[in-house]
C-alpha cells in the first residue's frame, strides 16, 4: 500500500453490526471488500460502493486490514481458515466479534501462525449505534500498528478504549459489560411483567423512572419496545443467549458465582425455546 492511499479493508460478516460497519468505512473513503455466509447480505452493500465476494479468500485478497464481525469463535476461525491462502503476510486482523475467553486465545494463535498483526477489538453497541458510527471499540493489541488501525476505529465508532497490549483483555471486558446489559434488560422486563400481573399499568413504571437517577437511554429504548411489543432486532435473543453462556463460562473459570447472570441465561433460554430467538433481546419480557 502506498503511503498516500487508504488501506483496503475486508469485512468478514455483514449482519446487523458488520453491514453498517462496512458502509461507514466506505463513507470514510476506505476501499471495502465484504463477505457473508449468506451472499445476499454482502451483495446488498454494493449500492454503497462496497465490493462483495462469494468466498473469504477472494474478499481478503490484497486487503491491508481484515475485520471479522461474525457470530462466534468457531465461525471466525472457519472464515479465516478459508481465507488463509490469500491473506497477505503482515496484514492486520481486527477481531470485533464477541467470542469469549477460550476462543480469543485460539484466534490470537491462529493470527500468529498466519503471520498477522492481531487486535482483540469487540465493540459495545448494537445495530443503531453501528449505523450511526457510535460504537465504543474495546481494543487490545500491540503498540506498533495502532496508528494504522485508529482511523478504522474512528470510522465506525465514537470512542476507542485501549485496554491492553495483549489480546484477550478486551474480550474479558466485553463479557463484564454484557453481564451488566443483560441484567438491565431482564430487570426491566421483570418489573414491567410484575406490574402488569398486579393489575398496574406497566407504563407507570417507566413514568416514575423517567428523568430520575435510574433513567437512561437504554432503559427508555427497551421499555418502549416491551410496551409496544415491537421486537425488531437490534441484538437478538439467540445472540444474547450465546453471549450469556460465554459470561457464565468465564465466571466458572474465574471462580466467581454470578446468580443474576445464571438466572438471566435461563430466561433467555426460555425465550429461545418459546420461539423468540430471532427477536430483539427485549423479548425476554415474553419469557
Amino acid at each position: 500500500m502506498q503511503q498516500d492511499q487508504q488501506p483496503t479493508i475486508a469485512v468478514l460478516g455483514t449482519g446487523l453490526i458488520g453491514a453498517p460497519m462496512a458502509r461507514n468505512l466506505r463513507k470514510r473513503g476506505f476501499a471495502v471488500h465484504a463477505w457473508n455466509r449468506t451472499p445476499s447480505k454482502a451483495q446488498a452493500l454494493a449500492i454503497d460502493g462496497v465490493q462483495a465476494f462469494h468466498h473469504p479468500q477472494d474478499a481478503v485478497r490484497n486487503a491491508d486490514i481484515i475485520m471479522t464481525v461474525l457470530n462466534d469463535g468457531a465461525s471466525v476461525h472457519s472464515a479465516m481458515q478459508a481465507a488463509a491462502p490469500a491473506v497477505r503476510q503482515g496484514a492486520i486482523w481486527l477481531q470485533a466479534s464477541t467470542v469469549g475467553m477460550e476462543a480469543i486465545a485460539m484466534l490470537a494463535e491462529q493470527a500468529r501462525q498466519q503471520g498477522l498483526v492481531f487486535y482483540d477489538a469487540p465493540v459495545q453497541g448494537t445495530r443503531q449505534p453501528a449505523e450511526l458510527a457510535q460504537l465504543i471499540i474495546l481494543a487490545s493489541g500491540p503498540l506498533t500498528q495502532r496508528s494504522a488501525v485508529q482511523p478504522v476505529f474512528d470510522a465506525i465508532g465514537k470512542r476507542t478504549l485501549w485496554v491492553a497490549e495483549q489480546a484477550g483483555a478486551s474480550s474479558r471486558l466485553k463479557l463484564a459489560l454484557n453481564s451488566w446489559a443483560f441484567a438491565l434488560t431482564h430487570g426491566l422486563a421483570e418489573s414491567l411483567a410484575l406490574a402488569k400481573a398486579l393489575g398496574v399499568d406497566p407504563a407507570l413504571v417507566v413514568d416514575v423512572v423517567a428523568s430520575g437517577p435510574m433513567d437512561s437511554g437504554y432503559f427508555q429504548a427497551k421499555a418502549a419496545a416491551m410496551l409496544a411489543e415491537n421486537y425488531s432486532t437490534s441484538f437478538s435473543i439467540a445472540n444474547a443467549a450465546k453471549d450469556a453462556r460465554l459470561v457464565m463460562e468465564a465466571a466458572e473459570q474465574a471462580g466467581v458465582q454470578l446468580d443474576t447472570a445464571q438466572a438471566g441465561l435461563r430466561r433467555f433460554e426460555r425465550a429461545l425455546t418459546a420461539g423468540h430467538g430471532s427477536k430483539d433481546m427485549a423479548a425476554t419480557y415474553l419469557a
